[in-house]
């Protein structure tokens, strides 16, 4: 079976001949570009990479890199995102709540904790030492945590895209993955120069190849991706 950039490129070799002439071709009734291209070399890069590396986990041997491990980690919550919280057979704790536009989280019995930036399990380890007074022994019972409504994870995309807007993926994403919720790039856009405006940093993209895919941040909530 041909790798994924090999039926890439068998698919647009003869369309990127014309559209070097200045002519968009089109294929299987599609309109290949540039970018178009830029972008399934992009996408070639993740599935080959994975593909490559649950190989060598079937042959025994270790991958030599993880492809868009960031992207797959622990979800951390945000404000806006909704919990459900419980604890074994206490009835008076169970409840949905809100996490606020300042992070925390209110429960009975164990007042304000921080929940944004943090992971479920984390939050569940901050109720089980609050609670801890609360009981005799000082064993309590098991406390979950899941995240119920993830409305509070939402980034924007602006600029030469399809489809501009505000997205909630209710997942963690990759730079690239997020182009995607947007309808793609259109033929004029530059992915070498792609940015990312976030509260603490601002990040940009450098070109289009297996390092660089690798290496692409996952999306936070509020970041806001600019494609010049």
């Amino acid at each position: 079976m041909p790798k994924i950039t090999e039926w890439v490129s068998c698919v647009v070799d003869d369309s990127m001949k014309q559209i070097n002439h200045g002519r968009n071709a089109p294929v299987k009734g599609h309109v290949v570009t540039k970018a178009f291209y830029a972008y399934c070399v992009a996408t070639a890069v993740l599935v080959n990479g994975a593909a490559t590396a649950a190989g060598a986990q079937e042959n025994g041997a270790r991958p030599a890199s993880t492809v868009l491990v960031s992207a797959e980690a622990e979800y951390r919550v945000n404000p806006g995102d909704e919990l459900q919280i419980s604890v074994w057979r206490e009835d008076q704790l169970q409840r949905s709540v809100m996490v606020l536009p300042d992070g925390t989280v209110s429960f009975p019995l164990v007042g304000q904790i921080q929940g944004a930036g943090r992971t479920t399990r984390e939050i569940e380890a901050s109720i089980v030492e609050r609670l801890a007074g609360k009981y005799v022994d000082g064993n309590v019972p098991d406390v979950t945590v899941a995240v119920s409504k993830t409305s509070g994870l939402q980034f924007s995309v602006i600029g030469k895209v399809r489809s501009a807007g505000i997205f909630s993926p209710g997942r963690n994403v990759t730079v690239l993955e997020a182009l995607s919720f947007a309808g793609g790039v259109d033929e004029f856009a530059s992915l070498d120069n792609v940015v990312i405006v976030r509260k603490s940093a601002i990040l940009r993209t450098k070109s289009i190849n297996e390092d660089a895919v690798r290496a692409m941040p996952v999306i936070q909530s509020g970041d806001t991706v600019i494609v010049p």
